[in-house]
């Protein structure tokens, strides 16, 4: 019997559109062959298996539940606003915003030719590949200034993304940044493959960003945890931060985060 690698099946029996979305929903737990999970998309199957897709992902990518976790746990509402998505990637955050209702989405990114069509031909999203934001000014955003602005970045510190979104952004802005440990810890915190699994150090991570946060005049209003988790299994962190000329760095956020960090690793390991 020949075989054929999982994604590229799903695609030739029309059971999804492209490998792309194959490899996301195959990743995301959604395909079975009877009732056995099939989670590597690179697997080879016996071409003649029964398949089945237990669900189309509702985004472009699993990074939609990323913030709409966010939107939901931290009450905050996205609606009417124009949007910055700071690595936008595939789109999975802009895709979630758009259909909470966004009117615009500036979507920005480094790389070239990953966002998805879906949201490339939308008249909604302004598409800005091959940008680095540290250099962006005010007037690069044209069409009107982000009241609302998402951060899934890798690679870089939210140390150095969120000066500059300090400098373009609305008054009364609303934040929703990923913090990702692996790229904002010492390097001798960090384990094999680029993996933290020491709470310790999430813990350390986090109270260092918010005093940064805090330090640059801005608030951080909510911390929870990705309902997901990054590369290699990293456990991520979701936060709500607020622009404004005049803010209340005095919350207790700082007290809540050993009980964050503990009820990531309970849910995600």
């Amino acid at each position: 019997m020949s075989k054929e690698r999982l994604d590229v099946l799903l695609v030739k029996r029309n059971l999804i559109d492209t490998r792309e979305k194959a490899k996301r929903l195959i990743m995301a737990g959604q395909v079975f062959s009877e009732n056995e999970r099939l989670d590597k998309p690179g697997v080879k199957v016996d071409e003649s298996i029964p398949l089945t897709v237990k669900g189309q992902l509702p985004y472009v990518s699993r990074g939609g539940f990323k913030l709409e976790k966010a939107l939901q746990t931290f009450d905050v509402s996205v609606e009417n606003k124009i949007m910055v998505d700071i690595g936008s990637s595939t789109g999975g955050f802009t895709d979630c915003a758009l259909q909470n209702g966004a009117n615009l989405v500036y979507a920005i990114d480094v790389g070239y030719n990953q966002l998805d069509w879906k949201l490339r031909s939308d008249d909604r999203v302004i598409v800005r590949e091959r940008t680095n934001f540290r250099h962006v000014e005010q007037s690069f955003f044209d069409k009107g200034l982000p009241s609302f602005a998402t951060i899934d970045v890798s690679f870089i510190s939210l140390k150095i993304i969120l000066p500059v979104l300090k400098t373009i952004a609305q008054n009364g802005t609303d934040v929703i940044a990923l913090i990702k440990p692996q790229f904002e810890a010492e390097r001798e915190q960090v384990g094999k493959k680029g993996v933290i699994k020491d709470k310790k150090v999430h813990v350390e991570v986090l109270e260092k960003i918010i005093s940064f946060v805090e330090n640059e005049g801005m608030m951080c209003k909510n911390l929870s945890f990705s309902p997901i988790t990054g590369g290699e299994g990293n456990i991520e962190f979701l936060a709500h931060l607020y622009i404004d000329e005049i803010v209340d760095i005095s919350t207790p956020i700082m007290d809540k985060i050993p009980d964050i960090v503990k009820e990531a690793h309970d849910t995600l390991k």
